[in-house]
C-alpha cells in the first residue's frame, strides 16, 4: 500500500499555478466527463458514478460540497482524504482510497495540473471532484508504477481536511531551548530547528521535553498526526533525516504518522502533547530501533536518537 501511495503522489514537473476559480467546471456542458457524479457525506468514502462511455478530453473541476474553512493557496500543502479512479475506455475502477488507510498531505503543486486547479482556492472542509484527461494528469508518459497509461483519464474525489502554509511550524508559546545535559535547540530561518548535542553521555531513559507548548487538543494514543521532524544522532550530533523543506525539496510537505505503528518512543512519547507544540525526544536504543538499529538510516544498535517534532494537526 505504501508503494502504491508513493507512486500515485510522486511529483511530476512542477508547473505554474493555474488561474481561475476551482469551483467552475472547465469542460463544455453536456460532455461525457461532466456526467461523472459524486454523492455521500464529507468524511466518509464517496459514491462515484462514472458513465460506461469513453471519456472526452475536457478537464472537469467541481466543488461537490462547499467547506467553510480557510482557502487553500497555490503555495500550500493540504491534508486530504481522497479516492482515485482509473477511467479507461468504457470501464472504470477504484485505483486507490485513503479513506480505508490514512489521510495524506499533498503539495498543491504536486504536478497534476488539473488537480492543482481543482484544489486551489477551495476552502477547508470542501469535497472536490476533478476529472483529469491525460493532459491534466500524468501526461504522455502515464504512470507505469500504478498502471496508468498515457491515454487513461483519472477521477479524483478529494476531501480537504486542513491547509498548511509554506514553512508551517509549531505555533504555541516558547517555553524552553533544552540545554544542560540535553541537546540545545534553536530556530533557523524558516522555522527549521537546529540541534546542538552536548559532549556528555546521553540519558539512559526516554526524555520528552516540551520546547513550544501548543494550545490545541492533546494527541491521543493510536491517533494519526501531521508533523514536521528532524532526527539527529547523539553519537555524531548530525541530522540524518528531516521532512523540512530543503534546497533539493523546497515544497516538501509535512508527514502523516499513526501512533502505534512507529518506534516505541513516538507511540508513547507524543500522547498528551497539545497540537501546535514542538517537543524534543531523546530516545535510547530500546525505545528506538533496538539492538539491530537501522543500517539503511545509518543508525547503530547503540545509538541514542534526538528527535525534534512539531505536531501540526491530528486526523
Amino acid at each position: 500500500m505504501r508503494r502504491l501511495t508513493a507512486a500515485l503522489l510522486a511529483p511530476l514537473a512542477v508547473t505554474a499555478a493555474l488561474a481561475g476559480c476551482s469551483s467552475s467546471p472547465s469542460s463544455a456542458t453536456g460532455s461525457t466527463n461532466q456526467s461523472v457524479k459524486v454523492t455521500g457525506t464529507v468524511g466518509k468514502a464517496p459514491t462515484v458514478h462514472i458513465p460506461a462511455q469513453s471519456a472526452d478530453r475536457g478537464l472537469v473541476t467541481k466543488t461537490v460540497v462547499q467547506g467553510h474553512g480557510p482557502k487553500v493557496t497555490a503555495s500550500d500543502t493540504y491534508l486530504a482524504n481522497f479516492d482515485v479512479y482509473l477511467w479507461r475506455g468504457k470501464t472504470s475502477k477504484l485505483l486507490y482510497s485513503s479513506f480505508t488507510a490514512t489521510p495524506q498531505v499533498l503539495p498543491v503543486t504536486m504536478g497534476l495540473t488539473g488537480l492543482q486547479k481543482a484544489v486551489t482556492g477551495e476552502r477547508v472542509g470542501s469535497r472536490v471532484l476533478a476529472v483529469l484527461p491525460p493532459k491534466y494528469g500524468y501526461g504522455t508518459q502515464g504512470n507505469s508504477q500504478i498502471g496508468v497509461k498515457p491515454t487513461d483519464t483519472l477521477v479524483w474525489v478529494v476531501d480537504v481536511l486542513h491547509a498548511f502554509a509554506p514553512g508551517v511550524s509549531a505555533s504555541g508559546q516558547h517555553v524552553s531551548n533544552g540545554g544542560g545535559s540535553l541537546p540545545t535547540v534553536s530556530t533557523a530561518t524558516g522555522g527549521i530547528p537546529q540541534v546542538q548535542v552536548p559532549k556528555s553521555a546521553p540519558p539512559s531513559k526516554l526524555v520528552v521535553k516540551t520546547l513550544i507548548k501548543g494550545t490545541g487538543a492533546p494527541v491521543k494514543a493510536g491517533q494519526s498526526i501531521v508533523a514536521r521532524y528532524q532526527l539527529a544522532l547523539w553519537r555524531t550530533g548530525k541530522v540524518i533525516n528531516s521532512n523540512w523543506p530543503s534546497s533539493t525539496q523546497p515544497t516538501a510537505p509535512p508527514s502523516v504518522f499513526t501512533l502505534g505503528k512507529l518506534i516505541p518512543a513516538w507511540n508513547t512519547g507524543l500522547v498528551g502533547v497539545p497540537v501546535g507544540s514542538r517537543v524534543m525526544m531523546v530516545v535510547p536504543p530500546a525505545e528506538g530501533y533496538g539492538k539491530k538499529g537501522s543500517a539503511q538510516a545509518g543508525i547503530k544498535g547503540t545509538d541514542t536518537l534526538v528527535f525534534v517534532i512539531d505536531v501540526l494537526a491530528t486526523t
